[in-house]
């Protein structure tokens, strides 16, 4: 019978592989010193975090005209009742948010293209969408809505309609469509022109290349301001309820109207607040995600 011999770091290797990883004791202690810390930094920020609450409590409640300040609005009952009522016509704030997001995205997009066409023969679809987004940039909403929506069912033109729904989304629509389309347009332009020049020799048209190589990259790149406009909007869909319609400002108007305490615009004011708080930390945390990637080197 032949032995075979095997070569002499083969034993060592297969030990070195079983072998489980033990840490040095000097890496456990600093491991429990971090976490120690850890826990020390969390204690202190609860601890100040309570101090100053009790703080502010006390100031607040202790000052003066603060029992005629909760009862115009902070009362209870009128809470209550304003409640269900501003949720309900959230619905509708919620689904101009939806509707008009997308219709601003669409003709933001749109604009921002026809801004950045190359050529004599395009000059005056770039003179018109860059008049366009001058007029409604430097328009104020508020005056924008009251035009829409107070100025057209005064033509009594046939055929257009007066519903403040659409005419008030047709108005947020059309002004947050000129800050998107700026968005864009910047997003394109930072697109550096090497990689339009490297679909063209690869035998993509002008209007391919921009499909499949600048939009792309730009749309990427703008996320978290497009982000930011989409919160805007979902507030300013409460200033429809200048011609009539029924949203959560509405709602809480006519409480308003009828009880004079202002405790439902403070109701309203909070499911505001507690609608828009998800998207601002969404888009935080789109923003922090993108400058982690850039700054390892990542795609952008």
């Amino acid at each position: 019978m032949t032995v075979t011999e095997e070569e002499p770091g083969a034993d060592s290797g297969k030990e070195g592989v079983r072998d489980a990883y033990a840490p040095s004791q000097r890496r456990i202690e600093r491991e429990r010193y971090k976490r120690a810390r850890a826990r020390r930094a969390t204690a202190v920020a609860a601890l100040s975090t309570l101090v100053t609450g009790a703080v502010l409590y006390l100031v607040v409640v202790n000052a003066p005209g603060w029992p005629r300040t909760r009862e115009t609005f902070f009362d209870r009952g009128y809470a209550r009742e304003a409640f269900p009522k501003v949720l309900e016509g959230l619905w509708l704030n919620v689904r101009l948010l939806l509707v008009c997001g997308a219709a601003v995205l669409v003709l933001g997009m749109l604009i921002a293209v026809a801004r950045t066409l190359r050529g004599p023969v395009f000059f005056p679809l770039r003179a018109l969408a860059a008049a366009y987004t001058d007029f409604f940039r430097g328009l104020p909403l508020i005056i924008n809505l009251m035009i829409v929506v107070l100025g057209v069912p005064a033509l009594r033109l046939q055929g257009v309609t007066v519903d403040p729904v659409l005419l008030g989304g047709t108005a947020l629509t059309l002004t947050y469509s000129a800050y998107v389309a700026e968005v864009f347009r910047a997003g394109i332009e930072s697109v550096h022109p090497s990689q339009r020049a490297a679909a063209r020799s690869l035998g993509l048209s002008n209007r391919q290349a921009l499909r499949y190589v600048v939009l792309p990259q730009a749309v990427r790149r703008q996320v978290p301001p497009l982000l930011n406009d989409l919160v805007s909007l979902q507030k300013d869909t409460g200033l429809v309820s200048i011609g009539g319609a029924v949203d959560a400002v509405r709602a809480a108007d006519i409480i308003v109207g009828r009880s004079l305490n202002y405790t439902p615009y403070i109701v309203a004011g909070l499911v505001f607040v507690a609608l828009t708080i998800p998207m601002t930390r969404f888009t935080d945390w789109v923003t922090a995600r993108m400058d982690r990637r850039r700054a390892q080197g990542g795609a952008t």
